[in-house]
C-alpha cells in the first residue's frame, strides 16, 4: 500500500522535500514508518531528529501502534517551536491586533488578557533578520479551534481569540495574538497564560530563524507526554 507522508519544518531538510509517497506492507503502523524512514536516511542526525516527534494520521494525533491504510495523508510533527465565543485563524496578513482586541469586548466583561507575540531583533545575541513561520495548516487551525473551546470551558471565560501568522515576519510585526475576555481578570490571565504554553507544544506550527550570521529551524518544546511517537529501534538508544 501507499501513503503520502508531509514532513513539517526542519523535516524538509533532512528528508528532502516537503512530501513523499511510501510504499509499505498491509497492516503497516506509524512505528514501521518511521523505522522505514530512519533506516532510509544514513547517519545518526535523522535518527536523533525522528526522537520525539509527533505523528498524525488523516490530521488526527497518532501512536506509534496505529495501523496505517492505503492512501493515508501522514503528518511527521518536530516540536512546535503557535467574532464568536471561540475565534481561531491563520493568516498570512499582518495581524491587526488593535481591532481585534476591540471586537471581542462586551458590555459584560470586566477583564480583557492579550498576549501579544511579536518578533524580537536577537535570539541568544544573534542578530535577528527575520522569521517564516509554516504549518500544517489543517491540523494546526483544528488544534487552535480546540484550544480556545476547551479554555472557554476550563477556565469559565467567555470568548478566546487566537490568530496565528504564517509566512515571512520582520522584526517587530506579530507573530501570534491571543486575546482572552471574561467578567474577572484571574481567569482571564489563567486562561491566557495556558493558552500561549499549550499552543506552543501542540499546535503544528513551526519557526525558521535567519540571523546575519545564518539561519536556523528554531528548537520547539517537547511534546506532551502521550504526544510524541519515536521508532522503536530508537527507544532504546541512550
Amino acid at each position: 500500500m501507499q501513503v503520502r507522508v508531509l514532513h513539517f519544518g526542519v523535516l524538509k531538510d533532512w528528508l528532502g522535500g516537503s512530501e513523499a509517497t511510501v510504499e509499505l506492507p498491509e497492516g503497516a503502523t506509524v512505528a514501521d514508518l518511521l523505522e522505514r524512514l530512519g533506516a532510509g536516511q544514513a547517519g545518526p542526525q535523522m535518527k536523533q531528529a525522528l526522537r520525539g516527534i509527533a505523528v498524525s494520521v488523516n490530521a488526527e494525533f497518532a501512536a506509534a501502534a496505529q495501523v496505517l491504510r492505503e492512501g493515508d495523508e501522514v503528518g511527521l510533527l518536530p516540536p512546535v517551536s503557535g467574532g464568536s465565543a471561540d475565534a481561531a485563524a491563520l493568516t498570512r496578513e499582518p495581524i491587526d491586533a488593535e481591532r481585534l482586541i476591540a471586537a471581542s469586548k462586551q458590555g459584560e466583561d470586566g477583564a480583557v488578557v492579550v498576549f501579544d507575540g511579536v518578533v524580537r531583533n536577537n535570539t541568544r545575541g544573534r542578530q535577528t533578520l527575520y522569521l517564516d513561520y509554516e504549518a500544517y495548516e489543517e491540523m494546526a487551525l483544528k488544534q487552535m479551534k480546540a484550544l480556545a473551546s476547551e479554555a472557554r470551558t476550563r477556565f469559565g471565560v467567555r470568548q478566546v481569540t487566537v490568530v496565528h501568522r504564517l509566512g515571512r515576519l520582520n522584526v517587530g510585526e506579530t507573530s501570534v495574538l491571543i486575546v482572552v475576555a471574561s467578567a474577572h481578570r484571574a481567569q482571564a490571565f489563567e486562561a491566557c497564560r495556558w493558552l500561549i504554553d499549550t499552543l506552543k507544544k501542540t499546535v503544528p506550527v513551526w519557526k525558521k530563524e535567519t540571523f546575519a550570521d545564518g539561519a536556523v529551524w528554531a528548537a520547539g518544546e517537547p511534546f506532551p507526554a502521550g504526544v510524541a511517537v519515536a521508532p522503536l529501534e530508537a527507544s532504546h538508544e541512550e
